[in-house]
């Protein structure tokens, strides 16, 4: 889902609204896990999307510096 965006956009544009699709679908599909927990379906769409913004943090930075080492 969140390559959607690059087909209809470019740059910084194209990389805010891939987080938005990205944060927004991380929240669904933990509020739909909420169906097999026994936590709330807040609280597991929370949990998701709190992951999915480390982790997307986590891989971006490591592209950064990869490309700041490749550069120099």
């Amino acid at each position: 889902m969140p390559i959607i965006p690059f087909f209809f956009l470019s740059g910084y544009p194209a990389v805010i609204t891939a987080a938005i699709v990205s944060i927004i679908a991380h929240f669904l599909v933990g509020a739909g896990k909420s169906l097999v927990t026994v936590r709330t379906w807040w609280q597991s769409g929370l949990e998701m999307t709190v992951v999915g913004v480390i982790e997307g943090a986590i891989t971006y930075g490591l592209g950064f510096l990869g490309s700041m080492l490749i550069h120099h």
